[in-house]
């Protein structure tokens, strides 16, 4: 059978809907007899942001870039750090652009030069780029670490309240690994951290091979939620049990929101319903019931307010629909109550805040860690002339020359740094969940 005649596919339409016409021509058997075949294109999504412009708040996504860019410099800095000598070959970081969110075709080194006082880059004898932190960086980091060592009480706290809000009180531990920043863990948090408080928590392997951090003991002082003690003022009581609570959510809407107003009658009933407390067990509740989104906004308000930055990516909100028995549409939630929280998107992330804990851009109570954060700030953004790159014999006095020529993985055990999340919430929820409020 000879060759059948190229044909030419007419599409007409925009982006969203498209169909193409296909040339008539005879069909054979089994051919599809229809000459005009729909063909759906991705779609291009708007913003969340330019879905509802009224209800931005241009403070908090100045507070997005501000945490977004702490954390990149962080993520190269703790990746310099697991380095023998705490050095690496700048092709070697190109692996990681996912993790900075680099997009092609913006140089890792010229994200490296815009922060000379904590980065610096240096050829070998070879020519090779090679990447280190400067006197002040490895300080920088120093102070950190004795930070998160001071944190570790509060983290270690944390960690057993989410153990304690949890369905089955265990959590996998690739899934805490998404909160370490968030929560100020260590970067060695599954090696040696997890074993630091017997009493607390311990490591536990399942069947399938999985590793879970498993609660030990139930503590009644910690099963008090922190909008408790804000607006009851309770302290830990030994004999407190979690039940039903009454208690208003704090709300702080976007200025030029106008819809309140409107709404104030539904918000006032919304307030006044009671809700089960996240220790609670919530098996029993009715998913998609009144009741049942109530207690998750309570754990949703409960895991921001355990945060440094009182901000969490919605991401790694998804890897705990089950265990927290919250809904599967997340973002829903998060749009309907924009006096809680508020949503920001960067890219292909978005971010929850907790809005009652920020004044404008700036949060209001800040930890150690969260000034830590701000002065490290300071050291980047340089915005002046590149610096030229020293070649080898110019740099500080490195004696043995052979730790440049031996080979960097890059490689680490953290899975917060190296894992790709494949529960990235669907950028389709978000526009249904705007369609539906």
């Amino acid at each position: 059978m000879g060759s059948l005649p190229r044909r030419t596919l007419r599409f007409y339409g925009n982006a969203h809907k498209v169909f193409a016409i296909m040339p008539e021509r005879s069909f054979l058997s089994g051919e599809c007899p229809f000459g005009r075949v729909w063909v759906r294109l991705m779609t291009s999504s708007k913003r969340v942001q330019d879905r509802s412009r009224e209800k931005r708040v241009r403070e908090l996504e100045v507070a997005t870039e501000k945490w977004k860019i702490a954390n990149k410099v962080m993520f190269l800095m703790e990746l310099l750090k697991s380095e023998p000598e705490m050095i690496m070959k700048v092709r070697l970081l190109e692996q990681y652009r996912r993790q900075i969110n680099l997009p092609k075709p913006h140089k890792i080194s010229d994200f490296i030069r815009k922060s000379p006082k904590l980065f610096e880059l240096y050829k070998d004898e070879r020519g090779v780029l090679w990447c280190g932190m400067t006197k002040e960086g490895e300080e920088l980091l120093e102070e950190h670490d004795g930070l998160v060592e001071e944190n570790g009480d509060k983290a270690a706290e944390h960690v057993t309240r989410c153990l304690m809000m949890s369905v089955d009180k265990k959590l996998r531990l690739d899934k805490i690994a998404h909160f370490r920043r968030d929560f100020g863990l260590p970067l060695d948090f599954r090696v040696n951290w997890v074993n630091k408080f017997p009493e607390l928590f311990k490591v536990v392997k399942v069947e399938d091979g999985e590793e879970y951090l498993e609660l030990v003991s139930w503590n009644p002082a910690w099963a008090i939620t922190e909008l408790e003690k804000k607006t009851l003022g309770l302290t830990e009581e030994s004999d407190h049990k979690p039940g039903l609570l009454s208690l208003p959510f704090p709300m702080k809407f976007p200025p030029s929101y106008k819809k309140m107003y409107r709404y104030r009658g539904k918000i006032e009933h919304f307030q006044k319903r009671t809700y089960l407390s996240p220790y609670a067990d919530a098996r029993g509740l009715e998913a998609g019931s009144k009741e049942f989104d109530k207690r998750a906004i309570a754990v949703m308000h409960e895991l921001l307010s355990f945060t440094l930055e009182k901000r969490l990516v919605t991401d790694h909100l998804t890897h705990f629909r089950r265990e927290f028995v919250m809904p599967q549409k997340l973002m829903r939630i998060f749009l309907k109550h924009c006096g809680i929280f508020y949503v920001s998107e960067r890219g292909k992330r978005f971010s929850v805040f907790l809005t009652e804990a920020y004044e404008g851009p700036e949060l209001i109570e800040k930890c150690p860690l969260i000034l830590w954060k701000e002065k490290l700030l300071r050291f980047t953004g340089y915005r002046g002339r590149k610096r030229d790159i020293q070649t080898y014999s110019d740099t500080l006095e490195m004696e043995e020359k052979e730790l440049l020529y031996s080979s960097s993985s890059g490689d680490d055990d953290d899975d917060d740094m190296m894992s790709d999340d494949d529960d990235e919430m669907d950028i389709g929820e978000v526009n249904d969940a705007y369609e539906e409020n």
